[in-house]
């Protein structure tokens, strides 16, 4: 049967509402439709102290490799080298001091490079922290020192904004509404959670009721469309 218009908007909408049931157990996922989103967030505990989970309605800002921003709810975080990444290897943005603009967080290259980065966690107010491990060469005694790396951003979009996902983890920015970018617990935002991860933001049995519901709006498209040629092949055996 030729598909027209109508019938591939149709298999499209099958496909999103599939997309979204498929990632209603990711972790950090955003719907791509709102009538499947879940009406509050939740999230899992873990013992890794570099996983979080963002305060509400707040994301995390991330950089790949070609500097190009995006925004997640998915705080499992990890250090390579020093740097702070996210699950696809995004460099994770924060604040070093109070007046930076954001840039990507990494450790004191030496301290990596040494391997002087000892237990590091991310605490409540957003601070990547570890401790710099040290041997003093006359006693042999180790010395670990606490040491702040800088603070993870967060994002903040208006109230009703469409943020843009093609995956439902990597977001991109509403076009032409920057988003107000601070810090845990800086008055704006709320406290980090560390050891927490995020569930995925969309509602399983509403999104396979919506799968359903777009099935059974393509069936009987394509039931009229076949009755549709029907009739017109009647007509022109009539005709003949």
């Amino acid at each position: 049967m030729f598909l027209n218009a109508a019938m591939s908007a149709a298999l499209d909408r099958i496909a999103e509402r599939a997309a979204d049931a498929r990632r209603a157990f990711t972790p950090g996922a955003l719907p791509l439709h709102d009538d499947v989103a879940t009406a509050s967030a939740a999230s899992d505990f873990t013992l890794d102290p570099l996983v979080v989970s963002a305060p509400a309605r707040a994301y995390f800002i991330t950089r790949n490799e070609r500097s190009e921003v995006s925004y997640t709810r998915d705080g499992a975080f990890s250090l390579s080298d020093g740097r702070l990444l996210d699950q696809r290897g995004n460099e994770v943005c924060g604040f070093r001091t109070a007046s930076d603009v954001p840039s990507a967080l990494h450790a004191d290259p030496v301290d990596a490079a040494l391997g002087r980065i000892g237990d590091p966690r991310i605490e409540p107010d957003g601070s990547l922290v570890y401790s710099r491990l040290t041997i003093d060469p006359r006693t042999g005694a180790t010395d670990a020192q606490r040491i702040v790396v800088g603070r993870i951003a967060l994002a903040l979009f208006p109230p009703g904004s469409k943020i843009d996902s093609s995956d439902a983890i990597e977001a991109s920015a509403p076009r032409d509404v920057p988003p107000h970018v601070g810090t845990a617990k800086d008055g704006t935002f709320g406290a980090i959670a560390p050891m927490q991860r995020d569930r995925s933001r969309i509602d399983i049995e509403r999104s396979l009721t919506r799968l359903k519901d777009a099935y059974l709006a393509f069936d009987a498209l394509r039931a009229a469309e076949t009755a549709k040629a029907h009739l017109g092949k009647t007509a022109v055996d009539l005709v003949k």
